[in-house]
C-alpha cells in the first residue's frame, strides 16, 4: 500500500504523515485545517509527488456548485449550434464538460484529488457531494450513463475555518489540524527553501518573526510563506544578522516589514508600541 513520508521539498511532521497514511488506509477524505500559509494546499502536491500519482486540483470559490465537480451540460451552446445546423448537435456528449471528480474517477492511475478551501462555498456544498464521495460514482442524466471511479482517489480537502462544515460531512473524513511550526521545524522549512542560508541570519529573523506573531492585538499574524518572502528580501538587500539584532526603540518595526505586516492596522499598532517604548525609555 502506498505510504507518504514527506519529500525533500516539504517538511512533514510525524503527526501529519500519520494522518495522511491513516486517510489512505481508511480510504477516507483527509480534511486538513490550519492557519493560512501553513502548507495545506501544497500538501496535496507533495503527496502526489511522493507517491508518483497524478494531481487533480479543484479550487473552490464562493460561487462554486457541487454539480460543477461532476459535469456541466451546455444547453445554450447546443441550441445555438442546432440553429446553425452544426452536425455536432446529434451527440449530446459534445456539450457535456467533465468536472474534476469525473476527471479523477476516469484516471488510469490512482490520483490525488485536492478540493481546496471547501469552506468558501455555500454551506450545503459539502452535503451535496456526500453520496458521490461515499459511492465514488454518479449518474449523468443527459446520457443515461453511470460514471464510477476506476480507483478510489486519495482525497485531500482543505479548510480555513471560514464556515463550520456539516456534521454528516465531518463524519466521513479523517481530520488533521496543521499546527503552526515551532522554531525548530521552521528552521528546517527555511533550510529546504534556502539551502545553506546563514544560520545567524535565520536565528535572528526567527526571533523577530515569532515576536511579531506574539504581539497582542495583531489582526493578521504572519505565516510561513510570509516569513520565506521576508527572508528572500533580507538576502536580496544584504541585510545581515547584526542589523536585525539592532532592536532599539526606533527600529521596533522590522526592516522590510511589508512582507510580514499586511494591513495598516497592524503597522499602526507597531508604530504605537514604538512610541510607547521611546517614551518609557526616556
Amino acid at each position: 500500500m502506498a505510504r507518504f513520508a514527506g519529500t525533500e521539498s516539504y517538511v512533514a511532521t510525524e503527526d501529519l504523515t500519520v494522518a495522511v497514511n491513516a486517510a489512505i488506509t481508511l480510504e477516507r477524505p483527509l480534511l486538513v485545517k490550519g492557519e493560512p500559509g501553513t502548507g495545506k494546499s501544497v500538501l496535496a502536491e507533495e503527496i502526489a509527488r511522493s507517491l508518483n500519482a497524478p494531481l487533480i486540483t479543484w479550487h473552490i470559490k464562493s460561487t462554486t456548485k457541487a454539480q460543477q465537480g461532476l459535469y456541466e451540460y451546455d444547453a445554450v451552446s447546443r441550441l445555438r449550434d442546432s440553429q446553425l445546423g452544426d452536425p455536432r448537435v446529434s451527440d449530446i456528449r459534445n456539450y457535456i464538460k467533465r468536472g474534476k471528480l469525473w476527471e479523477a474517477f476516469a484516471s488510469d492511475r490512482r490520483p490525488v484529488l485536492l478540493i481546496d478551501e471547501i469552506d468558501k462555498a455555500d454551506i450545503e456544498f459539502p452535503n451535496d457531494l456526500l453520496l458521490e464521495l461515499d459511492r465514488m460514482e454518479f449518474f449523468v442524466y443527459e446520457t443515461g450513463e453511470t460514471i464510477k471511479a476506476a480507483q478510489r482517489p486519495i482525497l485531500i480537502i482543505t479548510s480555513n475555518n471560514e464556515k463550520e462544515l456539516p456534521d454528516a460531512f465531518l463524519r466521513r473524513c479523517f481530520f488533521h489540524y496543521i499546527k503552526f511550526p515551532d522554531a525548530e521545524t521552521m528552521s528546517r522549512i527555511v533550510e529546504v527553501h534556502y539551502p545553506g542560508i546563514k544560520h545567524r541570519l535565520v536565528e535572528e529573523a526567527l526571533k523577530i518573526f515569532f515576536d511579531v506573531r506574539e504581539v497582542p492585538g495583531l489582526r493578521k499574524k504572519p505565516s510561513t510563506s510570509e516569513l520565506l518572502d521576508w527572508l528572500k528580501l533580507l538576502l536580496a538587500e544584504d541585510i545581515g544578522a547584526e542589523q536585525l539584532r539592532e532592536r532599539d526603540t526606533r527600529k521596533l518595526i522590522p526592516p522590510l516589514h511589508g512582507a510580514l505586516l499586511k494591513n495598516e492596522q497592524d503597522v499602526s499598532l507597531f508604530e504605537k508600541l514604538a512610541f510607547i517604548a521611546r517614551r518609557e525609555g526616556r
